[in-house]
Order: structure tokens, then sequence, then C-alpha cells
């Protein structure tokens, strides 16, 4: 935001409090350290200075400076950027930082949005420097253990929700098996909308899953969310009536032209899925083909797939290989695209 656009939003008495030397109110310091050294491949002329603010900085000059740098680091949204920031390190939501606009910053509180705006020019994302994004209404502690939660999977909750709350009606108490849980995020969401389900959370990372551990805390699930360490379905204790995946569907030379912010900070683990984008695909079907692996779910249930924009044909036919008699469709997203893959067993 600059200084017209945030005139706009302010009262004039707020606006002239604050409209002094913005410039004054951030320093440009010659650089002594790399501050991008964790996000290889940077390099030292990536950001010839160490931004800093003035030590007499309000809530207002300070978003306004932050703002500023991060569109020169190249951020999409640095307003929305620095003001997550700020709330953050003040306790406060982005509406109370509009509104109070000449609060005066405490040293300590200084040192921390510095900090934090420092890392966000290197594409850091928001998500992890603040610790949590939401999701499906819900609060999802995040650390660079874990995919970020993306607003495209609320959709594959979405479509998961409406078959269970139809099983529930129907008198059963649904068994879901989340696969690839990484932060829990949709086993959480499912667990938090329909009580009676019980959903296995599986994940081959033990680290993803130490994440899942604190968002099955923190909502109070553990009762109804088992945290599996595992490849797929081989950790399930008994066959499920729904299985949900987010599979990394990425292939290997796509990876390098990710934006930053997902190449450099993003576990790879929970993005590469091999040369085409489809390995991960491809062994989970290979372990439905098998006896063992049919066993793991329930006849007549049903698995959700969230898939890549340009995968619906390969993913279906994947399908089609390992469960010949299976009902499989492709479902498109808001935009018209493929987003998730429905195969009733």
């Amino acid at each position: 935001m600059n200084a017209t656009q945030l005139k706009s939003l302010l009262p004039t008495p707020a606006w002239e409090a604050i409209s002094g030397n913005s410039e004054g109110q951030e320093r440009d310091q010659p650089m002594t350290t790399e501050p991008c050294a964790d996000a290889a491949p940077f390099s030292a002329a990536s950001f010839p200075f160490v931004w800093s603010l003035d030590r007499s900085s309000d809530v207002g000059r300070a978003l306004l400076a932050a703002t500023r740098r991060l569109r020169e680091a190249g951020s999409d949204t640095p307003q929305l950027d620095g003001a997550v920031l700020m709330a953050h390190v003040l306790g406060v939501s982005k509406t109370w930082l509009y509104a109070h606009p000449t609060r005066k910053l405490t040293e300590v509180e200084i040192s921390r949005y510095e900090t934090l705006v420092r890392r966000r020019m290197c594409h850091e994302p928001v998500a992890y420097l603040v610790g949590y994004k939401s999701f499906f209404g819900l609060d999802i502690t995040v650390d660079r253990q874990v995919l970020i939660p993306r607003p495209e999977t609320e959709l594959l909750v979405e479509r998961v929700l409406s078959y269970v709350k139809y099983l529930i009606r129907e008198g059963h108490t649904p068994r879901i098996a989340d696969v690839g849980a990484g932060s829990g995020a949709i086993a959480v969401a499912l667990a938090v909308n329909a009580p009676q389900a019980f959903i296995y959370a599986i994940d081959i990372s033990e680290d993803a899953l130490a994440v899942a551990a604190r968002n099955v805390w923190r909502y109070g699930l553990s009762e109804q969310v088992q945290l599996l360490p595992g490849n797929l379905l081989e950790p399930l204790p008994e066959p499920v009536d729904v299985v949900v995946a987010n599979l990394p569907y990425v292939a290997a030379a796509a990876l390098p032209g990710l934006p930053r912010q997902i190449r450099d900070y993003e576990p790879a683990l929970a993005l590469d899925g091999g040369t085409d984008g489809l390995a991960t695909f491809g062994a989970f079907f290979d372990a439905l083909a098998s006896p063992a692996g049919r066993a793991k779910i329930q006849p007549g249930g049903r698995i959700y797939l969230e898939i890549g924009l340009q995968q619906g044909p390969a993913v279906r036919a994947l399908a089609a290989r390992a469960l010949p008699e299976a009902d499989i469709e492709v479902q498109v997203d808001y935009a018209g695209l493929d987003r998730i893959v429905v195969i009733e067993v």
C-alpha cells in the first residue's frame, strides 16, 4: 500500500499523525551478512542492504516501510504480508492495525518485526513465519516439515465431508484414512466437522506427524484421530470406508521452476511426484491392485485423490488398471480444472 492508498483508508487526524517523514522511518544499512543464507540459491547481490526501521516507528510508518520493501523484494501481496506479520508480532487483528496507526512500537516489537520482514524478503512463506495457516475455518500449525495447506485442498475436504455425512445419516460410523497427512489439516478438518467419524492419519515422515500431533492436540481430537507412521495404506489396522489423499504430484523437472517460497522452503518429499508427477499415484494403485491392498478398503468404499491440473486422464488410467471394476470420476474445481479423482470400489 502506498501513501495515497493508506491516506484514503484513514481519518485525517490519523493520517496527519503518520504522514511526516515516512522515508525517515526505515534505514538501508550496508549488508554485513547474507540475509538469505538459508535460502539457496540466493547470492549476496540479491539484497544489497539489510532493511531496518527507525527505532521511533509506529504501526502506520512501519507498515508503509515494510510494504515498500516487500514489494521491491518481489512479494505478490506486500501489503497483506506486512500486515499479517505486524498483527502476529503485536497479537492483534489486521483490522486493529489500521485503527491504531499511531501506536508506538517497542524496541522488542521493532526487532521482531524487522526479523520477520527480512525473512519474508527472502521469500520465506508467511505461514511458516507466523506458525499457522487458516484452512477450512481452522488455524493449522505448520512449519518447514510440512506442506502449507492450500485453498484448493478445501474442495477435497468438502467433497469427502459430503459423503461422510451421508454415511453418518445412514447410521454408519465412518472409518477414514488420510494418506500423506502432513500437517494433519485434512484429518483435523474432517474430524472437527464430522465428530462421529474416526480418522487414521498416515505419513511416511515422522517429522510431519509430529506437526500433525500438535494440531490433533490443539483441537482435542486425540480420541478421534490416530496418527500412523508408514507408507501409503500399509499401516492401516483395519479396512476403511473412505481414503482421502493429497499425494505429491509435481513432476521432478518442474520443481526448479516453482515459486521461490515453495521451491526453497516447502518439503520436497511432499511435492516431488517423480519424473512425470505420477510416481506416488502409481505406487498407491499398485498397492491397491494386490489382495492385501484391496483389503484395506471396505466393499463399496470410496477413494478421493487431489491431482494436478492436467493429470485427470493419467490418474484415471492408473485407477482403471488397478481397479477395473471401480467407478471412476474426475471432478473439476470452481475454475473448471481437473482437481479430484473419486473412485468407488
